[in-house]
């Protein structure tokens, strides 16, 4: 099975990224901004999935972590990326424990899914998910889906690494966001065959990520 293609912008930010973060490590703190800039939007939108109207100040408690752990990370941008996620992951599981509410999928039009692509099946059914009907969709999704389609496309994370924040096998992972943006694919309508071509596009993708 496949799982989503990374968004192109994602890819030009890591490198830049990467860069930040290491002078960031070195105690630059306009290279930590820098950093922040980059990773917050995704990290946002992929918490206002978790925990509705509350992600701000899940968000902000991730950021005190990562800011006081910043010496511990090693990577590139990508990882850098993939720490950070599983940080606020943790951080929103530990804010709907308290709340003892369950977790939900969801976001807003100005935080969620806005991407520039292709002129591809795939690519137009995630262009798509950033009007509100799509969100609706998305919410709609089984948890395990909704997450791996948020971490994917959100987030900018590969099938591995949104495996390793999700604390689950790749393959796992791959079919989860597969399933999940064929569904969506299918209720938006994108294309006249667009549950198929997300399906096979996005199998060849991922199939070349292991």
């Amino acid at each position: 099975m496949g799982q989503a293609r990374q968004p192109r912008r994602v890819q030009t930010y890591d490198g830049e990224l990467g860069a930040a973060v290491a002078r960031a490590q070195d105690g630059d703190e306009t290279a930590f901004a820098v950093a922040y800039r980059i990773v917050q939007p995704g990290l946002l939108g992929y918490l206002r999935g978790f925990v509705g109207e509350d992600a701000e100040d899940v968000a902000s408690d991730a950021w005190l972590e990562i800011a006081r752990d910043l010496g511990r990370f090693k990577g590139d941008g990508a990882g850098f990326r993939g720490w950070t996620a599983t940080i606020a992951r943790h951080r929103a599981l530990d804010h709907l424990r308290r709340q003892r509410v369950r977790p939900r999928s969801g976001g807003t039009e100005q935080d969620v899914l806005n991407l520039p692509g292709p002129h591809s099946t795939h690519d137009e059914a995630l262009e798509t998910l950033s009007t509100e009907r799509a969100l609706e969709l998305v919410r709609g999704l089984p948890k395990d889906q909704a997450e791996a389609v948020l971490l994917r496309v959100v987030v900018g994370l590969d099938g591995t690494a949104a495996a390793r924040v999700l604390g689950k096998r790749p393959g796992a992972v791959r079919t989860a966001a597969h399933r999940g943006l064929k569904r969506l694919a299918h209720q938006l309508g994108v294309g006249g065959q667009a549950a198929e071509g997300v399906t096979d596009e996005a199998s060849r993708t991922l199939g070349e990520s292991k």
